[in-house]
């Protein structure tokens, strides 16, 4: 009786790591999915009149679109003031880099803190959070 006990015992904490596992796990592949939508937006930014009404500078590389910091900060911002829904799950969300290297190609860093999903003894350091981190690049052609 007291070896079963310690059975189940042993068995229901190790249901509850695995189970709060498995919550971070997929609020980082969430986070990792707006990264991917925010930065795929951001390298789609310049619009067409921009385009063709000669705003655009010159390409680097041969690239047709030019990307600017400010640009991919703004285009961050109005997707995430636009889609609230995008941020649904995902705790404290804060942007932590929202850039470009060569003017084709939008980087986006996001960063969030995932709560594990049951919290026993063995979770219990971890109970305020755990901070996960994406990263995305998209590239202008």
């Amino acid at each position: 009786m007291l070896l079963t006990t310690a059975f189940v015992a042993f068995a229901l904490l190790l249901v509850t790591v695995v189970v709060s596992a498995t919550e971070v796990h997929l609020e980082r592949k969430r986070l990792y999915e707006l990264a991917d939508a925010l930065a795929l937006t951001a390298a789609d930014s310049m619009t067409h009149e921009t385009f063709y009404a000669g705003g655009a500078t010159a390409p680097v590389e041969g690239g047709v679109l030019t990307l600017t910091d400010a640009s991919i900060r703004s285009e961050v911002q109005e997707y995430l003031a636009q889609n609230p829904a995008a941020l649904d799950g995902l705790h404290g969300v804060a942007v932590t880099e929202a850039s470009t290297t060569d003017g084709r190609t939008a980087t986006v860093g996001l960063a969030a803190r995932a709560r594990p999903a049951m919290i026993s003894w063995v979770t219990q350091a971890w109970s305020d959070g755990i901070i996960v981190r994406a990263e995305s690049r998209a590239r202008a052609w």
